[in-house]
């Protein structure tokens, strides 16, 4: 009976090596497993979502990323090409929001963002990410902790697709914009040309 006391003991002053409260481990990369020892990603579908400033990509334009939905406390956060299977972080983060840091991927060492500690984020988390030149078509994915035995796999965004300069493409725009000014350009022409004797 002791020997069982203290092996319980043990384990539970350890475990925690097995855990990453500091962020994920430069193995998990490619697949965005945690490592969690012993824990299995939820089944159910994430009560999170990916949402992001654009659905275009223009180099040099900044893109604002934000994950909603409940409270969570770890996270790893990539930007993965649309056009192929590769699993290479794309682009670069910028500077990490609090409680979260940069993690080398892909050789890049602002290729993704974790978690820099186990204190709460939320949906006023907001990352900040620049797109490399010469791609044409990024979705992000992410893994995100509620706790360390809760986590979900492969969340992922829309497909962001490159997109000209124009109406509604500047950074924070979205193509609904671009198509509502035009509305908004045409309504008036039609109204003039309507008042116009024949």
């Amino acid at each position: 009976m002791e020997l069982l006391m203290f092996s319980l003991v043990l384990l539970q002053g350890i475990s925690p090596c097995f855990s990453f409260p500091n962020g994920a481990p430069t193995s998990a990369c490619d697949d965005m497993v945690p490592r969690h020892t012993g824990v299995q990603p939820q089944p159910t579908p994430a009560p999170y979502t990916i949402l992001t400033s654009t659905k275009t990509l223009q180099t040099g334009q900044p893109i604002t990323v934000t994950i909603t939905g409940t409270n969570y406390r770890g996270v790893l956060l990539e930007a993965r090409s649309a056009a192929s299977t590769s699993t290479n972080a794309l682009g670069s983060w910028q500077l990490p929001p609090p409680d979260t840091k940069f993690l080398q991927c892909s050789g890049n060492k602002e290729g993704a963002i974790t978690h820099a500690n186990t204190n709460v984020k939320d949906d006023t988390t907001v990352f900040t990410w620049l797109p490399p030149n010469n791609t044409t078509t990024i979705y992000f994915m992410a893994t995100v902790a509620q706790q360390r035995t809760v986590y979900w796999l492969n969340i992922r965004s829309g497909t962001l697709i490159q997109g000209s300069e124009g109406i509604g493409l500047a950074t924070g725009g979205n193509p609904g914009m671009a198509s509502r000014g035009f509305l908004l350009l045409l309504a008036p022409c039609m109204l003039v040309s309507q008042m116009l004797p024949r």
